[in-house]
């Protein structure tokens, strides 16, 4: 196994970015976070467990490796950092990709379903993720996390939680988001995010891989609104995109204020993970978008 890691970070074919090894990754993912009861093979559990955080690990260190140069020279002093970082909306990996003015303009209904399944499937929880990243964070970002969080929950209304919105497109567009219908590239994303968010040596890279999404959301979440408008859904039903297409803009400066400023003037050495997380995110949205448009367009 050791071998196997060395020859991936040296250049080789990566065993990590691989359709099988995504999908083992994504039904453990499931399996593991699932609430559930004791049982008489704990321990058997327990080493799988063991053997599957090994190569988790390895997993995000190939995609460290691939942004560790960028991110090393990314500022380390608040001002400049935060310059870094809102800057990735325009420059970041994947930013401006043609899919999403396709998606808005031009994508049928079932191109649409395809896209969002994908999507749905792999879709790893913001609210989770939020949730397992906050645990032992200093106050400041702590609170932001929380009332991100909040946000995410509807204020304590079930109506206006984001999963049920969710839920509720994937009734519409009658789709079917499982592993086993999914590219691996949207499955690498998924499990990407799961595990920085339940690592807590990557508990700074979650920050600010959770962080890049709510920058970079907005216009890709406001022109697939469009393109689901242009085929007829209503305001209901496509409300998880239009909301995350307004809601987001607010999100994102708030994350940066209270939670990467502090955060970074606190100590230096974070910006660098935070860096990090925020590239890995990226690249692994750019995987997806290359893999969609060869779906999509052939």
């Amino acid at each position: 196994m050791a071998t196997q890691f060395r020859r991936s970070a040296q250049g080789g074919a990566s065993q990590f970015l691989t359709d099988s090894f995504q999908r083992g990754l994504a039904h453990w993912n499931r399996e593991r976070l699932e609430p559930g009861f004791p049982t008489a093979d704990w321990h058997m559990t327990l080493d799988r467990d063991t053997r599957m955080l090994r190569l988790e690990g390895a997993f995000v260190e190939e995609l460290r490796a691939e942004i560790a140069e960028e991110a090393a020279a990314v500022p380390t002093d608040p001002a400049g950092f935060i310059a870094w970082f809102e800057a990735l909306q325009d420059v970041g990996p994947g930013q401006g990709d043609a899919l999403f003015p396709w998606l808005a303009e031009q994508a049928d209904r079932d191109q649409l379903r395809w896209f969002f399944e994908q999507e749905a499937a792999g879709e790893a929880g913001f609210d989770d993720l939020v949730a397992m990243t906050q645990v032992k964070l200093p106050v400041g970002p702590k609170l932001e996390l929380a009332r991100n969080y909040w946000d995410e929950m509807g204020r304590g209304n079930i109506r206006g939680m984001h999963g049920p919105m969710l839920d509720t497109l994937v009734e519409t567009l009658d789709v079917n988001p499982v592993i086993e219908n999914t590219v691996w590239q949207s499955l690498s994303l998924a499990n990407a995010m799961t595990a920085m968010a339940t690592s807590r040596r990557y508990a700074w890279h979650s920050v600010g891989a959770l962080g890049v999404i709510e920058l970079t959301a907005p216009g890709r979440s406001a022109m697939v609104a469009q393109g689901l408008r242009r085929i007829g859904l209503t305001d209901r039903e496509r409300r998880y995109f239009d909301l995350h297409a307004v809601l987001d803009v607010k999100h994102s400066a708030d994350w940066n204020r209270e939670a990467l400023v502090p955060a970074v003037a606190d100590d230096p050495a974070r910006a660098t993970a935070i860096a990090e997380g925020a590239l890995i995110r990226l690249r692994c949205g750019l995987r997806c978008f290359d893999r969609y448009r060869a779906e999509l367009w052939g």
